[in-house]
């Protein structure tokens, strides 16, 4: 097409297209060319106005937001990472100490001189257990021989010794059986604490390390007026009780456990046994 003569050519289009072409023109070569790709904006869109949060999801039924749900009752899950919440549990409060021994199994060794209430002690808190216990009495232990019984009272000599260990031995024996059968079992016997290797460390060999020695030692007129109450061989002399008394009194200092049941009943001494033995399984004496 040609123009009028004078007339101002239109400007050269940067892009290659002729104004008011309908198509791209053809690269070198024959080909077309490519589209040109946009450019980015220059400057960065302003954000917008800020958006309404839009209306939240309703609870789940029987469930206030807000409010901690009853126990057993569930949470919905959080719409965010799917956790849920489980319902708070009671946990149960903590079983009361029991006083005393409770079910322990143990083995006990009821130590004191004539008439201080061994024997009797030893069986009224043997009975009033909850749970299996014996009492092991090494006077009547002693007395299963019938003939050529070794009375103490006719003297002491070789021979009542011999019977003597024969039945601390015998006892231990009884007492390792019932322990061994979940039988607690209780023992008693005057040891004096100036012969350790055949009294109380006897009597460790015999039954084991756990045995809990405890010594119970009233006052000496407590004791004669209890040896006074006495009738056959188990009745000693005011002289002989006084003298094994005597010798008792050094087991203060010795770390065992000592009562002096001079203004307890058998009752009131079967508990604060029991009581001194719960100490004792706490923290076991050094003997």
């Amino acid at each position: 097409m040609q123009h009028a003569v004078g007339a101002p050519l239109p400007p050269p289009d940067p892009s290659g297209w002729a104004q008011g072409a309908g198509r791209p023109p053809m690269a070198q070569g024959g080909h077309q060319a490519p589209h040109p790709q946009p450019h980015p904006h220059p400057h960065p869109v302003p954000p917008g106005p800020p958006q309404a949060p839009g209306p939240a999801a309703p609870p789940a039924p029987g469930w206030t937001a807000g409010v901690p749900p009853h126990p057993g009752q569930s949470v919905p899950p959080s719409r965010d990472t799917g956790h849920v919440q489980l319902p708070p549990v009671a946990m149960p409060a903590p079983p009361a100490a029991e006083p005393g021994t409770g079910t322990a199994t143990l083995a006990v060794l009821l130590i004191g001189p004539a008439g201080a209430g061994k024997t009797t002690v030893a069986r009224h808190w043997a009975q009033r257990r909850r749970v299996p216990t014996a009492h092991i009495s090494l006077d009547d232990v002693r007395e299963w021989v019938c003939s050529g019984f070794a009375d103490p009272q006719s003297g002491w000599n070789e021979h009542s010794e011999a019977q003597y260990r024969l039945a601390r031995r015998t006892c231990g024996f009884a007492a390792r059986n019932f322990l061994a059968n979940g039988i607690s079992c209780i023992l008693d016997d005057a040891v004096f604490p100036d012969r350790p290797v055949v009294g109380l460390g006897g009597w460790k060999r015999h039954v084991g390390p756990g045995l809990l020695p405890v010594v119970l030692l009233p006052g000496l007129e407590i004791v004669l007026e209890r040896n006074a109450e006495r009738s056959g061989n188990r009745r000693l002399s005011d002289e002989e009780v006084a003298s094994i008394h005597g010798r008792m009194a050094g087991w203060y200092g010795s770390g065992l456990p000592i009562i002096d049941n001079s203004k307890y009943d058998v009752e009131t001494t079967a508990r604060v046994l029991d009581e001194v033995l719960a100490r004792s399984i706490a923290s076991p004496p050094a003997w």
